[in-house]
């Protein structure tokens, strides 16, 4: 049985999906993952699917969620990725671990297309670094 991740932000359109997208491939079959949002945007930003499509992950598919649609369930972990997310996440009584990993908000990001390209780029491979950090350190049994 795999183990089930539940990643949270505020909107949903950015950071978590891509780390939604990126733990699914990292963890290749031993996680279930999915994300979710404080306050969802209603959509997955399209340089967040343009940056993942680059590493070969689809995440075209997926949708912004409310945290609300989660309550009740259970999650090995919760990992909140914005402060804003972390203040206003909800209690997960089921949950084994909780963790905060803050990234930068590429949907803030300014200037020309290239360079929000290459924050969005930034951040995928910052999360992506984390996930597998984390799946080196914790190897699921």
């Amino acid at each position: 049985m795999s183990k089930r991740v539940l990643i949270l932000c505020t909107g949903n359109s950015c950071r978590s999906q891509m780390a939604e997208g990126l733990w699914r491939e990292i963890a290749a079959g031993t996680w279930e993952a999915a994300s979710a949002g404080s306050q969802p945007s209603g959509y997955v930003h399209p340089l967040a699917i343009e940056v993942m499509n680059e590493v070969g992950i689809d995440i075209s598919g997926q949708t912004s969620k409310s945290v609300v649609e989660y309550q009740g369930e259970s999650f090995d972990l919760v990992i909140t990725v914005c402060d804003n997310a972390k203040e206003s996440c909800p209690v997960f009584p089921s949950v084994g671990e909780v963790l905060h990993w803050p990234f930068e908000d590429p949907a803030s990001a300014s200037g020309s297309e290239e360079e929000k390209r290459e924050f969005f780029q930034r951040v995928r491979d910052q999360i992506g670094a984390r996930i597998e950090q984390y799946l080196a350190e914790k190897p699921v049994a």
